[in-house]
């Protein structure tokens, strides 16, 4: 690895390259604003969460097989993302042949606040933007990932999003009722139980929406986009925004 300069490749999941490009563009432009030698491999593909989730895993052996030779060439692979960053570290199916290129690469990717935090050590990022903010903390990310602390755990509370947001000017971090409860997206599950998934994002939403939030953001445009639908149905005001998207517009 090129501690010197380390080249990152920049892993964009299906949902966000189809329906949010301003998000993968927004990560892009954040990471270089910071310094980082990045590049968006064309060949990349699904890295197959979906099938998994349906329980096809067996399916997903050559998505992970072309994943592995896409990536394994970079220093770091860095998403905007923490479910597909999560499906790619512990539910990949194991690929015979390509044992330490998976373990390897098991290391060296990241989801993006736990890349700026963990691996870029930032603090103190000089910005702006002055709204109401509420955060979702994705399952995946939270308990997956650990950017966040759970609170069924007896540990100091600790928010890896909120550290890169705290400090700009004018920005007010809402504290919620309940700062880790699921949205109901889950994938497959808002298709299997359509019914009960729209009742917890509901319920999600009500939590931002008695704090008088202005703007909703995470690190899973595919929460955020099972939110945003809720929302827009209801005739909400609220807005949604990327936490990449946040960062790139208030870094000053």
């Amino acid at each position: 690895m090129n501690s010197a300069s380390p080249h990152i490749g920049l892993f964009i999941p299906c949902y966000v390259d189809q329906f949010y490009p301003k998000v993968a563009i927004a990560t892009l432009e954040l990471l270089e604003k910071l310094g980082c030698k990045v590049s968006y491999p064309l060949e990349q593909t699904c890295c197959g969460q979906p099938l998994a989730n349906a329980g096809y895993e067996r399916d997903t052996v050559g998505t992970s097989h072309h994943f592995l030779d896409t990536f394994e060439k970079f220093d770091y692979i860095v998403a905007p993302s923490g479910s597909c960053v999560l499906h790619v570290k512990e539910h990949f199916p194991r690929i015979a042949g390509k044992e330490n290129v998976q373990h390897q690469i098991h290391d060296r990717i990241f989801e993006l606040t736990e890349f700026l935090t963990d691996i870029l050590h930032l603090e103190n990022l000089p910005g702006k933007f002055p709204h109401r903010v509420g955060y979702h903390a994705s399952c995946h990310g939270q308990r997956g990932l650990r950017l966040a602390s759970s609170s069924e755990m007896n540990i100091d509370p600790f928010n890896k999003a909120r550290k890169l947001l705290e400090n700009f000017e004018g920005i007010e971090w809402v504290e919620l009722t309940r700062t880790d409860e699921c949205c109901g997206f889950g994938g497959t599950f808002s298709v299997t139980e359509e019914a009960l998934s729209i009742q917890m994002g509901k319920d999600r939403l009500e939590d931002h929406l008695s704090k008088k939030v202005e703007i909703l953001t995470g690190g899973d445009m595919s929460c955020i986009m099972h939110l945003q639908g809720i929302s827009s149905r209801a005739g909400h005001s609220l807005k949604f925004m990327h936490l990449a998207e946040i960062l790139n517009q208030g870094l000053a």
